[in-house]
């Protein structure tokens, strides 16, 4: 028996697993990922926490009722099965009509881009506005009409500013995400919840420069920069000068025309078929739908006034009216040439960059054009919207 534990110590086998020559390796690797997870990736872990079971569900079925029920109380809250093995669809999630604009399941926060809170809404805006279920009254004006709210778009099939020689998403396929969505992957036959597959579990927040993947793309819109405000207690939102998103701008807007000419494609799609952003701006994103608003030809052909439509990607000009802008307001955001470590207070003209998102809301406004104030009722010598900017009118 000694003779064969020696022989057995001396070829490196245990009694629990077989050769310790050939654990080692394996143990060694593993080692290594948790290393790579925890403190290379901190991110793994920063935001998608808790059971599982808080968004997925095996077979959909407990008790002989089903589980897939978030969002069970609009009319797009599918009892499932979803794809994903998800509990809910986009808006099944993100849209459950509660009073609460951040709902808390587990140990996961969700925000929430359709509800009645009546304290305010998220940096994007609520869809609401759009059925009337908040606000001052039902219109499609007010926002982007995803497929998923089942109410189409009875104002616009295409989106205004389209090239005129192009396809694109319409009132009948705008979706959440996906193929004719704005998160995830956009085009190549993705539905909204593949669009987005791994996304969740992956995603960065903060200070967003790489873009490259949809989990670290600033709100999983791929190819866009910027900075996540999660600050505790105000995730998700635009609060004040101190609590903010901050945004990615260019100092020059793309440059396409209409009809699209050879060789424009790759300003929206970068590296193949895929629609991104080239420039990695907000507006830029904007822009690969709503692309002759956007463009330097569509502003006006040039930089500088006068313009024909309201500039994107342009800085903010130096001098007169502009310059007393200086307190960064939320009701009309700035973007900035390089995404800062932190939301910053101050608004610098003639550094500082003018953006769809400076008037524009992303998802829904109580106001006409998705605009985050009733442009109908600015007067010159008032303040606020347009005047926040324009202060000498």
């Amino acid at each position: 028996m000694n003779i064969i534990k020696k022989r057995a110590r001396k070829e490196g086998y245990n009694r629990r697993g077989g050769s310790g020559k050939g654990r080692r390796p394996f143990f060694s690797f593993l080692a290594v990922i948790f290393i790579i997870l925890v403190f290379i990736i901190p991110e793994t872990f920063a935001v998608i926490s808790g059971q599982c079971s808080n968004c997925h569900t095996m077979h959909n079925s407990q008790n002989g009722s089903p589980m897939a029920t978030y969002g069970s109380t609009q009319p797009w809250g599918s009892p499932g099965p979803n794809e994903m093995l998800l509990r809910g669809t986009c808006l099944g999630c993100h849209g459950m009509g509660v009073a609460q604009k951040i709902v808390t399941i587990g140990n996961s926060k969700i925000p929430q881009v359709y509800h009645l809170d009546a304290s305010g809404d998220l940096a994007g805006g609520n869809f609401a506005y759009i059925t009337g279920d908040k606000g001052t009254g039902a219109s499609d004006t007010k926002g982007h009409n995803v497929i998923e709210l089942g109410n189409l778009d009875d104002i616009l099939y295409w989106p205004p500013g389209k090239p005129s020689n192009h396809g694109g998403p319409n009132a009948a396929t705008l979706s959440c995400a996906g193929n004719y969505g704005c998160h995830g992957w956009r085009v190549g036959g993705y539905s909204p919840l593949e669009g987005i597959r791994g996304a969740h579990h992956l995603n960065q927040d903060g200070q967003l420069t790489l873009a490259d993947e949809v989990y670290n793309s600033y709100r999983f819109l791929k190819g866009v920069y910027g900075y996540e405000n999660m600050t505790a207690g105000y995730e998700w939102q635009n609060v004040n000068s101190l609590y903010h998103n901050e945004y990615y701008g260019a100092t020059q807007p793309f440059n396409i025309s209409d009809p699209l000419q050879s060789g424009e494609c790759s300003v929206c799609h970068v590296g193949g078929i895929y629609v991104e952003p080239s420039t990695h701006t907000m507006s830029g994103f904007c822009g690969t739908c709503h692309g002759m608003f956007h463009s330097l030809t569509g502003i006006g052909g040039d930089t500088s006034s006068p313009f024909t439509r309201h500039p994107t990607d342009v800085v903010l000009p130096t001098g007169g009216e502009f310059d007393a802008y200086t307190t960064y307001n939320v009701d009309a955001p700035v973007a900035r040439t390089s995404v800062p470590a932190a939301p910053s207070s101050t608004v610098t003209s003639g550094t500082d960059v003018v953006m769809c998102l400076s008037c524009h809301v992303a998802h829904a406004s109580d106001y006409p054009d998705l605009l985050r104030w009733d442009y109908s009722q600015i007067t010159t010598g008032g303040s606020g919207g347009c005047l926040i900017c324009h202060t000498g009118k």
